[in-house]
Formats: structure tokens, sequence, C-alpha cells
């Protein structure tokens, strides 16, 4: 009926009103039925109903502190549904054990058995090589970082890394000197020297600057 208006009677305006808690397929049905109506389609008559505010008082939500209709009853056995579903006491095969390892950001973590401080999970990743390190040496103080001697950082073995200052990172990877970890193995040890030395004159450049401003 595109292009035209669906005129209805004051009677049959009436009825659907007062059948507007019906489904609506139901409804509609039992109206073209009873007036004879074979020019109103389905959405027509659903249109009519919005439009009029003849809402059928279903919102599709389960009401709260309803009961779910299907409570205290048992799903049917199907035989193929069964096949794939979890069996009592068992794991998905994708679940991560304590112990579990992978790569972030080219890093190895570790799933220990320590509180998550964000979410208060009973188990957390954390850097394996800290937490190697830690085991042995203690853990790295406040201002300080692990360095991979190798550039290797899957390489988690303490033997490996060394604790130096977070302020140094700059002068090895590539901004205010050589990049360390892309250095050949040979002169690995050059860069990190040199990378103290300029730290150390930076270091000591600013301290100057901070001492004469303070004496104006």
């Amino acid at each position: 009926m595109k292009g035209r208006a669906i005129h209805y009677s004051p009677k049959e305006l009436s009825w659907i009103k007062s059948h507007g808690t019906m489904p609506r397929r139901e409804a509609y049905a039992l109206f073209c039925r009873t007036f004879r109506r074979d020019d109103v389609a389905l959405d027509n008559f659903k249109a009519l109903c919005v439009r009029n505010g003849w809402t059928t008082g279903r919102t599709g939500c389960f009401p709260k502190g309803g009961t779910a209709p299907n409570k205290g009853k048992t799903m049917p056995r199907n035989a193929n549904s069964a096949k794939t579903q979890f069996k009592q006491r068992r794991l998905p095969h994708n679940t991560k054990y304590l112990g579990h390892e992978r790569i972030n950001d080219g890093y190895v973590e570790l799933s220990i058995a320590e509180p998550n401080p964000h979410t208060g999970y009973w188990r957390r990743y954390v850097l394996k090589h800290r937490h190697l390190w830690a085991q042995q040496y203690g853990p790295v103080p406040a201002g300080h970082v692990l360095k991979s001697i190798d550039g290797n950082r899957l390489n988690t073995d303490p033997s490996n890394w060394i604790m130096i200052p977070r302020g140094l990172l700059p002068f090895l990877n590539g901004h205010r000197g050589p990049n360390y970890d892309q250095a050949a193995p040979e002169v690995k040890s050059a860069i990190m020297t040199l990378a103290k030395l300029k730290r150390a004159y930076f270091s000591k450049i600013k301290a100057m600057e901070d001492a004469v401003k303070d004496r104006r």
C-alpha cells in the first residue's frame, strides 16, 4: 500500500486498541479474519500500533526478581551437542595454568601465584627475567631497570642481565648514542662504558646549571 494511506473505521481502531496486548502477529491475523481486510500488511498493522502508542507491554527483558521459565528443568540430551560439552571438572584446552609463559613486547612473561593488584585474581603475569633476578639478587630498587647483556630479551637467565639506572636507557637505545641491542657483541661493552660516561657528563652539566640558577 505504499504511496497511499490506509483507512480504518472507528470500530476497527477500537478493536485494535483493545487487543493491543496480544502478540502483534496473532492480533494481525485475527484482525484480518474479523474484518476481512486483505489490504493491510503486518508492517502496516505494526506501524499503526506504534503511532498510537498501543504497546503490547512486552519489553523482551526478564523483569527484575522474576523466575526464568526453564528454572529447575534439565536440558534434553542431544547426542550432537553432547560431543562438545565440557565434562565435569575438566578445563578448556586453552586454559593458562600456573607457570604458563607468553611473549609480550619482546619480553617473556610468567604466570605466578601472586594476586593481581588490578583484578584481585589469585595469579598474575610478571616479567620472567625480573622475577628470576629478584629470587637470586632481591627486588630491583626504584629508579633502576634490568638490561639484557647480550641484547636478547628472551634470554631470561639472571646472568644475562645487569641492573642499571633508568636514566642510562636513552644513551643505549639509539636516541643519545649507539643502539646497544643492535650492536655487535664485541662492541657492546664499549657502548655501555661510553653511555655511563655520557650520562655522568650530562648529569654534571645539569648540576652546574642548577647551582648557577640557585645563586641567582
